[in-house]
């Protein structure tokens, strides 16, 4: 069930991109790597701090 959402999902996601301006385009892909790149930044000082704490 969650593979068919995920498919669902990409599948909207791709077509929206599809007729979205390039500019448009490629502020959302900035957005959502910048996101991306604070998530893993955040996790990996977490896992550290957790890590000195044991």
């Amino acid at each position: 069930m969650a593979l068919a959402l995920i498919v669902i999902a990409l599948g909207t996601l791709f077509g929206a991109a599809a007729y979205a301006p390039t500019p448009v385009f490629i502020a959302a892909a900035a957005a959502i790597g910048g996101w991306l790149l604070v998530f893993y930044v955040r996790e990996r000082v977490s896992r550290a701090n957790r890590a000195r704490n044991h």
